[in-house]
Protein backbone atom coordinates (compact mmCIF):
# COMPACT_ATOMS: atom_id res chain seq x y z
CA UNK A 1 0.00 0.00 0.00
CA UNK A 2 1.10 3.35 -1.65
CA UNK A 3 1.70 6.29 1.19
CA UNK A 4 -1.89 7.98 2.07
CA UNK A 5 -1.81 11.50 1.81
CA UNK A 6 -2.89 12.70 5.58
CA UNK A 7 -5.64 15.31 5.50
CA UNK A 8 -7.77 17.20 7.67
CA UNK A 9 -11.05 19.07 7.13
CA UNK A 10 -12.27 22.34 8.31
CA UNK A 11 -16.02 22.52 8.99
CA UNK A 12 -18.18 25.28 10.55
CA UNK A 13 -21.46 23.60 9.52
CA UNK A 14 -23.41 20.39 9.25
CA UNK A 15 -20.20 18.64 7.05
CA UNK A 16 -22.32 17.23 4.29
CA UNK A 17 -19.26 17.45 1.79
CA UNK A 18 -17.15 16.55 5.00
CA UNK A 19 -19.11 13.37 4.56
CA UNK A 20 -18.69 12.89 1.12
CA UNK A 21 -15.15 13.22 1.60
CA UNK A 22 -14.49 10.49 4.59
CA UNK A 23 -16.30 8.02 3.11
CA UNK A 24 -14.97 8.55 -0.40
CA UNK A 25 -11.33 8.33 1.82
CA UNK A 26 -12.26 4.57 2.92
CA UNK A 27 -11.58 2.86 0.21
CA UNK A 28 -8.21 1.31 -0.20
CA UNK A 29 -6.87 2.54 -3.56
CA UNK A 30 -7.88 6.32 -2.45
CA UNK A 31 -4.62 8.41 -2.14
CA UNK A 32 -5.84 10.32 1.08
CA UNK A 33 -6.60 9.65 4.62
CA UNK A 34 -8.53 11.68 6.83
CA UNK A 35 -6.81 11.96 10.08
CA UNK A 36 -8.86 15.17 11.62
CA UNK A 37 -11.64 17.13 11.42
CA UNK A 38 -11.62 20.71 12.88
CA UNK A 39 -15.01 22.37 13.94
CA UNK A 40 -14.81 26.17 14.92
CA UNK A 41 -18.24 25.87 15.92
CA UNK A 42 -19.10 24.24 19.13
CA UNK A 43 -22.51 23.47 17.95
CA UNK A 44 -22.11 22.18 14.50
CA UNK A 45 -24.13 19.78 13.43
CA UNK A 46 -20.68 18.08 11.28
CA UNK A 47 -18.80 17.10 14.84
CA UNK A 48 -21.36 14.69 15.68
CA UNK A 49 -21.37 13.46 11.93
CA UNK A 50 -17.46 13.45 12.56
CA UNK A 51 -17.51 11.09 15.30
CA UNK A 52 -19.76 8.69 14.08
CA UNK A 53 -17.75 8.31 11.19
CA UNK A 54 -14.88 7.79 13.20
CA UNK A 55 -12.63 10.59 12.64
CA UNK A 56 -10.77 12.67 15.53
CA UNK A 57 -12.74 16.02 15.78
CA UNK A 58 -10.78 18.84 17.00
CA UNK A 59 -13.32 21.87 18.59
CA UNK A 60 -11.43 25.77 18.43
CA UNK A 61 -13.66 28.13 18.72
CA UNK A 62 -12.58 30.70 16.87
CA UNK A 63 -14.40 33.06 19.99
CA UNK A 64 -12.45 31.77 22.77
CA UNK A 65 -9.46 33.61 21.06
CA UNK A 66 -8.43 37.82 21.04
CA UNK A 67 -7.24 37.45 17.74
CA UNK A 68 -7.61 35.51 14.20
CA UNK A 69 -3.79 34.54 13.98
CA UNK A 70 -4.27 33.11 17.49
CA UNK A 71 -7.31 30.55 16.57
CA UNK A 72 -5.25 29.62 13.02
CA UNK A 73 -1.84 29.23 15.49
CA UNK A 74 -3.80 26.81 17.53
CA UNK A 75 -5.31 25.07 14.51
CA UNK A 76 -1.82 24.71 12.55
CA UNK A 77 -0.45 23.52 15.95
CA UNK A 78 -2.86 20.93 16.01
CA UNK A 79 -2.75 20.27 12.14
CA UNK A 80 1.07 19.42 12.44
CA UNK A 81 0.68 17.44 15.57
CA UNK A 82 -1.45 14.72 13.56
CA UNK A 83 0.66 14.95 10.51
CA UNK A 84 -1.29 16.63 8.39
CA UNK A 85 -0.26 17.36 4.67
CA UNK A 86 -3.34 18.44 2.77
CA UNK A 87 -6.06 20.49 3.77
CA UNK A 88 -10.09 20.67 3.00
CA UNK A 89 -12.36 23.68 3.25
CA UNK A 90 -15.90 22.32 3.63
CA UNK A 91 -17.80 24.95 4.44
CA UNK A 92 -15.46 26.65 6.88
CA UNK A 93 -17.03 30.05 7.42
CA UNK A 94 -13.56 31.32 8.55
CA UNK A 95 -11.92 33.80 6.17
CA UNK A 96 -7.72 32.75 7.27
CA UNK A 97 -5.27 35.48 7.39
CA UNK A 98 -1.99 36.08 5.14
CA UNK A 99 -0.18 34.42 7.61
CA UNK A 100 -1.79 30.46 7.82
CA UNK A 101 -2.30 30.97 4.11
CA UNK A 102 1.22 30.81 3.83
CA UNK A 103 2.04 27.96 5.72
CA UNK A 104 -0.27 26.08 3.88
CA UNK A 105 0.08 27.18 0.49
CA UNK A 106 -0.21 24.38 -2.45
CA UNK A 107 -1.72 22.23 0.71
CA UNK A 108 -4.99 23.22 0.89
CA UNK A 109 -8.22 23.79 -1.02
CA UNK A 110 -11.30 24.87 -0.30
CA UNK A 111 -15.11 24.42 -2.33
CA UNK A 112 -17.44 27.45 -3.40
CA UNK A 113 -20.81 27.01 -4.39
CA UNK A 114 -20.79 29.28 -7.54
CA UNK A 115 -18.44 29.10 -11.12
CA UNK A 116 -15.85 31.53 -9.19
CA UNK A 117 -14.62 33.67 -10.46
CA UNK A 118 -18.00 34.88 -10.45
CA UNK A 119 -20.02 35.48 -6.75
CA UNK A 120 -16.99 34.82 -4.55
CA UNK A 121 -18.19 35.14 -0.96
CA UNK A 122 -21.50 35.01 0.44
CA UNK A 123 -25.22 34.12 -1.36
CA UNK A 124 -23.69 33.16 -4.57
CA UNK A 125 -27.60 31.32 -5.34
CA UNK A 126 -28.82 34.55 -4.88
CA UNK A 127 -26.82 36.25 -6.71
CA UNK A 128 -27.27 33.83 -9.73
CA UNK A 129 -30.57 33.81 -9.86
CA UNK A 130 -30.92 37.82 -9.81
CA UNK A 131 -28.19 37.45 -12.36
CA UNK A 132 -30.24 35.61 -14.97
CA UNK A 133 -27.73 33.18 -15.23
CA UNK A 134 -28.51 30.36 -17.29
CA UNK A 135 -26.03 28.02 -15.33
CA UNK A 136 -24.90 27.47 -11.59
CA UNK A 137 -22.70 24.97 -10.21
CA UNK A 138 -19.64 24.74 -7.61
CA UNK A 139 -15.97 25.56 -7.47
CA UNK A 140 -12.97 23.64 -5.92
CA UNK A 141 -10.17 26.17 -6.25
CA UNK A 142 -6.34 26.06 -3.91
CA UNK A 143 -6.52 28.85 -0.94
CA UNK A 144 -4.67 31.74 -1.86
CA UNK A 145 -4.70 35.03 0.69
CA UNK A 146 -7.51 36.41 -2.13
CA UNK A 147 -11.39 35.41 -0.51
CA UNK A 148 -12.25 32.58 -3.30
CA UNK A 149 -9.60 33.60 -5.38
CA UNK A 150 -6.78 30.53 -5.76
CA UNK A 151 -6.38 28.66 -8.73
CA UNK A 152 -9.27 26.84 -9.49
CA UNK A 153 -9.22 22.84 -9.77
CA UNK A 154 -12.31 21.54 -10.96
CA UNK A 155 -15.59 22.76 -11.83
CA UNK A 156 -19.35 21.00 -11.61
CA UNK A 157 -22.30 23.08 -13.67
CA UNK A 158 -26.02 22.83 -13.54
CA UNK A 159 -29.14 24.44 -15.28
CA UNK A 160 -30.50 27.23 -13.39
CA UNK A 161 -34.26 26.51 -13.97
CA UNK A 162 -36.90 29.41 -13.79
CA UNK A 163 -38.92 27.91 -10.65
CA UNK A 164 -35.25 28.02 -8.79
CA UNK A 165 -35.68 29.30 -5.67
CA UNK A 166 -32.19 29.63 -3.69
CA UNK A 167 -33.00 26.91 -1.62
CA UNK A 168 -33.84 24.50 -4.52
CA UNK A 169 -30.51 25.95 -6.11
CA UNK A 170 -28.26 25.30 -3.11
CA UNK A 171 -30.07 21.39 -3.26
CA UNK A 172 -29.17 20.99 -6.67
CA UNK A 173 -25.93 22.71 -6.42
CA UNK A 174 -25.10 20.40 -3.08
CA UNK A 175 -25.61 17.18 -5.30
CA UNK A 176 -22.88 18.52 -7.52
CA UNK A 177 -20.25 18.81 -4.67
CA UNK A 178 -20.79 15.43 -3.37
CA UNK A 179 -19.36 13.99 -6.20
CA UNK A 180 -16.70 16.53 -7.34
CA UNK A 181 -14.84 17.47 -3.96
CA UNK A 182 -13.57 13.32 -3.51
CA UNK A 183 -13.02 13.36 -7.30
CA UNK A 184 -10.96 16.68 -6.47
CA UNK A 185 -9.24 15.29 -3.30
CA UNK A 186 -8.06 12.33 -5.15
CA UNK A 187 -6.54 13.93 -7.59
CA UNK A 188 -4.88 16.56 -5.72
CA UNK A 189 -3.17 13.86 -3.46
CA UNK A 190 -2.05 12.06 -6.04
CA UNK A 191 -0.38 14.57 -7.37
CA UNK A 192 1.11 15.57 -3.51
CA UNK A 193 2.01 11.97 -3.86
CA UNK A 194 4.12 12.33 -6.47
CA UNK A 195 5.82 15.31 -5.53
Amino acid sequence: MRHKIKTAILISGGGSNMEALINASKARAFPAKIVLVICNQPKAGGIERAKKLGIPVLVVDHKAFGSREEFEREMHVNLLKHHVELICNAGFMRILTPWFVRRWLGKQINIHPSLLPKYKGLHTHKRAIEAGDKEHGCTIHYVNEGVDDGKILAQARIPLLPTDTPQTLAERVLIEEHKLYPKTLKRVAMALRLA
